[in-house]
Protein backbone atom coordinates (compact mmCIF):
# COMPACT_ATOMS: atom_id res chain seq x y z
CA UNK A 1 0.00 0.00 0.00
CA UNK A 2 1.48 3.20 -1.25
CA UNK A 3 1.60 6.24 1.47
CA UNK A 4 -0.95 8.33 -0.24
CA UNK A 5 -3.17 5.25 -0.23
CA UNK A 6 -2.67 4.84 3.65
CA UNK A 7 -2.89 8.82 4.06
CA UNK A 8 -6.64 8.70 1.86
CA UNK A 9 -7.94 5.22 4.01
CA UNK A 10 -7.13 6.90 7.24
CA UNK A 11 -8.61 10.20 6.49
CA UNK A 12 -11.91 8.73 5.45
CA UNK A 13 -11.92 6.34 7.87
CA UNK A 14 -11.67 9.09 10.65
CA UNK A 15 -13.83 11.19 9.12
CA UNK A 16 -16.81 8.15 8.73
CA UNK A 17 -16.05 7.07 12.20
CA UNK A 18 -17.00 10.18 13.60
CA UNK A 19 -20.30 10.51 11.36
CA UNK A 20 -21.08 7.70 12.83
CA UNK A 21 -20.39 7.57 15.98
CA UNK A 22 -21.96 10.72 16.49
CA UNK A 23 -25.01 10.42 14.40
CA UNK A 24 -25.40 7.31 16.77
CA UNK A 25 -24.79 8.85 19.79
CA UNK A 26 -27.67 11.71 18.66
CA UNK A 27 -29.84 8.82 17.50
CA UNK A 28 -29.62 6.38 20.92
CA UNK A 29 -30.25 10.38 22.77
CA UNK A 30 -33.28 10.22 20.72
CA UNK A 31 -33.44 14.31 20.49
CA UNK A 32 -36.28 16.11 19.39
CA UNK A 33 -35.23 17.07 16.10
CA UNK A 34 -34.13 13.08 15.33
CA UNK A 35 -37.59 11.89 16.77
CA UNK A 36 -39.58 14.22 14.11
CA UNK A 37 -37.38 13.59 11.00
CA UNK A 38 -38.33 10.01 11.83
CA UNK A 39 -41.43 10.48 12.29
CA UNK A 40 -41.74 12.85 9.39
CA UNK A 41 -39.87 10.25 7.04
CA UNK A 42 -42.59 7.81 8.24
CA UNK A 43 -40.55 5.29 10.75
CA UNK A 44 -41.13 4.44 13.91
CA UNK A 45 -38.98 6.12 16.81
CA UNK A 46 -37.64 2.36 17.66
CA UNK A 47 -35.50 2.57 14.58
CA UNK A 48 -33.17 5.22 15.98
CA UNK A 49 -32.15 2.93 18.89
CA UNK A 50 -31.49 0.51 16.57
CA UNK A 51 -29.73 1.90 13.68
CA UNK A 52 -27.94 4.02 16.95
CA UNK A 53 -26.57 0.84 18.05
CA UNK A 54 -25.63 -0.46 14.95
CA UNK A 55 -23.61 2.67 13.81
CA UNK A 56 -21.76 2.80 16.89
CA UNK A 57 -20.80 -1.22 17.02
CA UNK A 58 -19.83 -0.53 12.86
CA UNK A 59 -17.28 1.97 14.23
CA UNK A 60 -15.98 -0.26 16.88
CA UNK A 61 -15.62 -3.07 13.83
CA UNK A 62 -14.03 -1.00 11.56
CA UNK A 63 -11.55 0.72 13.77
CA UNK A 64 -10.27 -2.63 15.55
CA UNK A 65 -7.54 -4.90 14.29
CA UNK A 66 -7.92 -7.74 12.77
CA UNK A 67 -11.87 -9.41 12.30
CA UNK A 68 -12.09 -8.37 8.43
CA UNK A 69 -15.26 -10.26 8.22
CA UNK A 70 -17.01 -8.31 10.41
CA UNK A 71 -15.39 -5.32 8.62
CA UNK A 72 -17.38 -5.96 5.30
CA UNK A 73 -20.57 -6.31 7.32
CA UNK A 74 -19.73 -3.13 8.99
CA UNK A 75 -19.36 -1.65 5.52
CA UNK A 76 -22.31 -3.41 4.25
CA UNK A 77 -24.36 -2.02 7.29
CA UNK A 78 -23.04 1.46 6.63
CA UNK A 79 -23.54 1.73 3.01
CA UNK A 80 -27.38 0.16 3.20
CA UNK A 81 -28.09 2.46 6.02
CA UNK A 82 -26.95 6.04 4.60
CA UNK A 83 -28.15 4.59 0.82
CA UNK A 84 -31.33 4.07 2.94
CA UNK A 85 -31.51 7.42 4.10
CA UNK A 86 -30.80 8.89 1.29
CA UNK A 87 -33.99 6.89 -1.11
CA UNK A 88 -36.00 8.05 2.25
CA UNK A 89 -35.29 11.80 2.02
CA UNK A 90 -35.51 11.72 -1.73
CA UNK A 91 -39.27 10.32 -1.69
CA UNK A 92 -40.29 12.61 0.94
CA UNK A 93 -38.90 15.69 -1.12
CA UNK A 94 -36.26 16.52 1.08
CA UNK A 95 -33.44 19.26 -0.13
CA UNK A 96 -29.91 19.45 0.28
CA UNK A 97 -29.60 20.32 3.00
CA UNK A 98 -31.34 16.76 4.16
CA UNK A 99 -29.22 14.44 1.77
CA UNK A 100 -25.73 15.94 2.79
CA UNK A 101 -24.99 14.39 5.64
CA UNK A 102 -25.82 10.54 4.21
CA UNK A 103 -24.57 11.17 0.92
CA UNK A 104 -21.00 12.35 2.72
CA UNK A 105 -21.24 9.30 5.32
CA UNK A 106 -21.77 7.14 1.90
CA UNK A 107 -19.06 8.73 -0.07
CA UNK A 108 -16.74 8.35 2.99
CA UNK A 109 -18.23 4.59 3.06
CA UNK A 110 -16.97 3.52 -0.29
CA UNK A 111 -13.65 5.42 -0.16
CA UNK A 112 -12.85 3.65 3.42
CA UNK A 113 -13.87 -0.11 1.47
CA UNK A 114 -11.84 0.81 -1.19
CA UNK A 115 -8.77 2.49 0.18
CA UNK A 116 -8.48 -0.28 2.96
CA UNK A 117 -5.06 -2.01 3.57
CA UNK A 118 -4.44 -5.46 2.56
CA UNK A 119 -4.91 -6.63 6.69
CA UNK A 120 -8.65 -4.93 6.58
CA UNK A 121 -9.22 -7.22 4.04
CA UNK A 122 -11.46 -10.13 3.40
CA UNK A 123 -9.53 -13.18 1.51
CA UNK A 124 -11.18 -15.76 -0.03
CA UNK A 125 -9.32 -19.12 -0.49
CA UNK A 126 -10.17 -20.90 -3.36
CA UNK A 127 -11.04 -24.65 -2.52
Amino acid sequence: MTKRNKIIYWIATIWLSLGMLSTGVVQLLKTEEEVEMMTRLGYPVYFLTIIGVWKILGVIAILIPKFPLLKEWAYAGFFIAMSGAIASHLVNGDGAKELFGPALLLTLTMVSWYFRPAGRKLILVNQ
